[in-house]
């Protein structure tokens, strides 16, 4: 894993992230893309998404907040992706807690090549037909472990699974990775799900031929902000303006020290 010289490559290319994202994060996505040292972009009008995705070293795709016309801008981005060799990360928020989220991430997943799936686990779960429960968009029970739960994703659905919680869990199908960084306080921000998943775009852009790699060396990013960030919070408010400054203020000379990763 070299979590920090993919960083180092980031700050000094700035790869565009092209974001369909939802009304509830697209500030927090946009800033945490921002502090990162990726560009975002927040296009979803049919009439521009596939000549931006042309612009972009990545996609992400993100269902939180629905509508038709928005389901069809993603296709047709994630279409023009595909053509381009734009890796794509899909974020099914949601999934199995409607049929209307679960049938749309479905839908994404047979229309277009993903690259790397994030998302909890009860939203992974019902992508492949694992007893789960979902609460808007919260996952409060999955049937199994999060390492056999990715592994299986990426069997079933041919990409890389990345499975956050508590401990977060990256499967290519062959290879599991747990990464143990974070803090309990990412669970009490909205939206930091949705964060992990955009600064999963800005590492796939830097190494769009390595996915299981940018995915675990995104969340090993991302846990490391959530340690710097709670160091000094006194509650999530300031946890959440903290996180954008922990992203800024990463080192990527010491960033591969900190990662608390094992191969399973």
């Amino acid at each position: 894993m070299n979590a920090g010289s993919t960083l180092a490559r980031i700050r000094a290319e700035k790869p565009l992230v092209h974001q369909i994202t939802n009304y509830v994060v697209m500030n927090e996505t946009a800033n945490a893309t921002l502090s990162l040292g990726a560009l975002p972009v927040m296009a979803h009008a049919i009439e521009e998404v596939e000549e931006m995705v042309g612009l972009a070293g990545a996609l992400v795709l993100n269902i939180g907040t629905l509508s038709a016309h928005w389901i069809e801008s993603m296709v047709l981005a994630g279409r023009a992706a595909n053509e381009r060799g734009v890796p794509i990360v899909l974020d099914p928020v949601g999934a199995g807690a409607t049929s209307y989220r679960t049938d749309t991430a479905r839908g994404l997943l047979g229309e277009l090549r993903i690259a790397v799936l994030r998302g909890n686990a009860g939203e992974i779960a019902t992508l492949v037909g694992v007893d789960a429960e979902v609460r808007g968009v919260e996952s409060m029970a999955a049937s199994g472990d999060g390492a056999e739960l990715a592994r299986q994703a990426a069997e079933t659905l041919g990409l890389v699974a990345a499975v956050t919680g508590p401990v977060d869990h990256v499967s290519d199908g062959e290879r599991v990775a747990a990464v143990s960084n974070g803090h309990e306080l990412l669970g009490a921000v909205s939206g930091t799900g949705c964060m992990s998943t955009a600064i999963t775009g800005a590492f796939l852009a830097a190494k769009p031929g390595e996915p299981f790699e940018a995915a675990v060396e995104a969340l090993v990013a991302f846990g490391v902000a959530g340690e710097d960030a709670a160091v000094n919070a006194r509650g999530p408010g300031t946890f959440h303006a903290g996180l954008y400054d922990a992203l800024a203020g990463l080192d990527s000379g010491g960033l591969d020290a900190r990662a608390r990763v094992r191969e399973l």
